[in-house]
């Protein structure tokens, strides 16, 4: 069966710290709601968004034999999502995220998994071969699938998180892939620069910088920028934006893969986004099809289009 998008590392899980407000006031201990722990991460966001948006989708990664390993694996085959793993002593990838009353969050992310570590890449090229665009999470050795899937054809696309422009750790990424997402709470200053050099220096069609409540920028290669306003789903305040940008990359390539242009691919984005925030908890409540639909007519017009 062909796959549309297979989705490169990044499975964890999320304990969902609930707070006042950011930064927390130092105390030998503050009261709190219910803390949570769910799946969360990156990769698993996008897999789980672009299979809730009807994409034909393959998740792989490396876990571990543990709780958190198990929580992945539950999700992933209660949601129908075909997910193929590798196992490492290291463990499962987590963190801890505090989560202010407007939802927003600050994440103390615990890796786990050496930095050298590197899966036998069938991992990922065994699936590659039937994938029409692999999206590869910042692991080290993900960059690998970005190289492989263009050398076979496919597209390709990496979220680069809240890269400031200067940690190398990101670089092979930013310029290995046809479309490139960053968060722009490190670029004050800087973006220009930074979304020209990965324009001059990769392979990028596009960049998107994903901004929150400021919305999103698109900077398209040879086509200009141009800029989306963030949008207020009715009935549906922001509670919690974890995992907000990662269900604007699986709403973005959901319209890229079906032909649409970069406008009604970012305005598809900032849609799912919003609606992503109106939940408590990491990947709690993914957008539908027949759901980004109605939101696109009622924002834009139509199904993002001009």
């Amino acid at each position: 069966m062909k796959t549309d998008v297979l989705v490169v590392g990044g499975a964890g899980v999320d304990t969902i710290v609930r707070v006042e407000a950011l930064p927390v006031p130092f105390a030998d201990s503050h009261v709190v709601p219910p803390i949570d722990t769910v799946v969360g991460h990156t990769g698993s966001g996008v897999a789980l968004g672009c299979h809730r948006l009807g994409l034909a989708t393959r998740f792989v990664d490396v876990i571990g034999d543990d709780h958190e390993g198990r929580m992945l694996l539950d999700r992933f085959a209660a949601e129908g999502l075909a997910f193929d793993h590798v196992v490492d002593a290291s463990g499962t990838r987590r963190a801890v995220n505090l989560v202010d009353a407007t939802g927003r969050r600050m994440s103390f992310y615990d890796p786990r998994h050496p930095y050298d570590l590197a899966p036998d890449p069938t991992l990922w090229r065994s699936p590659l071969e039937q994938s029409r665009h692999v999206h590869a999470s910042i692991m080290p050795w993900a960059v690998g699938a970005l190289k492989d899937a263009t050398a076979a054809g496919a597209t390709t696309s990496t979220d680069l998180h809240d890269w400031d422009g200067r940690n190398p750790h990101h670089r092979p990424f930013a310029y290995a892939a046809d479309l490139v997402f960053v968060s722009g709470s490190r670029l004050d200053g800087v973006e220009d620069d930074v979304v020209a050099d990965v324009l001059d220096r990769g392979r990028a069609r596009l960049v998107v910088v994903m901004d929150g409540a400021r919305g999103s920028r698109v900077t398209v290669r040879e086509g200009g920028s141009f800029a989306v306003a963030a949008v207020d789903i009715d009935g549906r305040p922001a509670v919690d934006s974890n995992g907000a940008g990662d269900a604007y990359v699986s709403a973005f390539l959901h319209a890229w893969l079906a032909g649409g242009d970069a406008r009604a691919a970012a305005r598809a984005g900032t849609v799912a986004g919003s609606w992503a925030c109106g939940t408590a908890g990491t990947h709690s409540s993914l957008i539908g099809p027949d759901e980004l639909t109605r939101q696109l007519a009622r924002h834009y017009g139509g199904a993002g289009r001009d």
